[in-house]
């Protein structure tokens, strides 16, 4: 037997031994859901969010990273639309948490509502819009039109701050633990690693490097190539700590656009969080990174796949949950 035919029935094992259960459609989720109740829905949100892409290139990222943060901490339901910060004698809600710094574009989810709620009151849910939001994001950019079912509900509360960050990955996260989160949203390795593209629009805050950078020279990647990481450096300098909230680092060279680009920077060790570049080396993930710099319709067919499969974690459908009239309170 060929030592190819050896690594390609590895990598088929390794890839089954992280496949996860096939994740099936949520009850109560169609892509149907809204033909009678609010028909032009998708129309509208395409409407209202035109001038939000237009007046800032950064827009998509943000929804992008919105619908990630809402869906990772107790399910697709908008908690993370909720704000608290008028009753102090409640715990600071999820959007609190410190891995939720740099969440942006909130109030563009309140405005898509509000326009929704002048056509279609008290029918379509934030938790909808927000998906929606995100995949318009993506489509915008240049990025695969993703078709989503719809159907979710708002969930009536919020988790606290810790218990928020307790739930999103941190910066340092490594291949094989994100294999096993994407894995319990039935995420097969390639999706994983699809998923994955989506830091190819917007920026990393210096924060969120500062220890890859600056880690004893022992322990850190051989794989990030080293022009790279002196260009890192520059711009967030080990001395800048105190401002390092506002700094940050464009994902790659074409931040602006939904592309591929993101795998061949892997390749290259041009990463910039650690999985960015550990992803083209690892022996389970590196066949998918090269496929997908490759050929980016294989890219855009998995990503797809795996945002839809993202978009059914912990739904709300049917009795549970409500639609709320404003996406940032919880009402009746």
């Amino acid at each position: 037997m060929g030592s190819s035919t050896i690594l390609l029935i590895f990598t088929i094992l390794i890839t089954f031994s992280f496949s996860g259960a096939t994740k099936p459609k949520p009850k109560g989720l169609s892509f149907s859901f809204y033909n009678k109740t609010c028909p032009p829905l998708e129309d509208i949100v395409r409407d209202a969010l035109a001038p939000v892409f237009s007046e800032d290139p950064t827009s998509p990222a943000a929804l992008l990273r919105l619908m990630f943060h809402d869906c990772q901490v107790q399910g697709c339901d908008a908690s993370i639309l909720i704000d608290l910060s008028n009753v102090p004698s409640l715990m600071p809600s999820e959007i609190g948490a410190s891995k939720n710094f740099g969440i942006r574009k909130r109030e563009s989810i309140n405005m898509v509502k509000s326009v929704v709620e002048s056509v279609c009151p008290r029918q379509v849910s934030c938790a909808d819009l927000i998906v929606l939001a995100a995949r318009e994001a993506v489509a915008v950019s240049g990025g695969p039109k993703i078709h989503v079912p719809l159907g979710r509900r708002d969930s009536t509360s919020t988790l606290g701050s810790e218990a928020a960050d307790a739930s999103l990955p941190s910066a340092d996260i490594g291949v094989h633990e994100a294999l096993r989160l994407f894995a319990k949203l039935g995420m097969n390795t390639e999706e994983a690693v699809a998923i994955m593209g989506s830091h190819t629009l917007g920026v990393t805050h210096c924060l969120n490097i500062m220890n890859r950078l600056y880690m004893p020279h022992g322990k850190k990647s051989s794989k990030m190539d080293p022009d790279f990481e002196v260009a890192l450096k520059v711009i967030c300098p080990e001395s800048i700590t105190a401002f390092q909230n506002a700094s940050f680092v464009f994902n790659d060279p074409t931040t602006f656009r939904f592309d591929n680009r993101y795998y061949k920077n892997s390749i290259a060790g041009r990463g910039i969080l650690k999985i960015d570049t550990e992803l083209a080396f690892n022996p389970t993930t590196a066949p998918f990174v090269q496929q997908f710099a490759a050929y980016r319709e294989d890219f855009f067919q998995a990503f797809g796949s795996a945002f839809v499969k993202l978009s059914y974690a912990g739904v709300l459908t049917g009795n549970n949950g409500i639609i709320r009239s404003m996406c940032n309170s919880v009402n009746f």
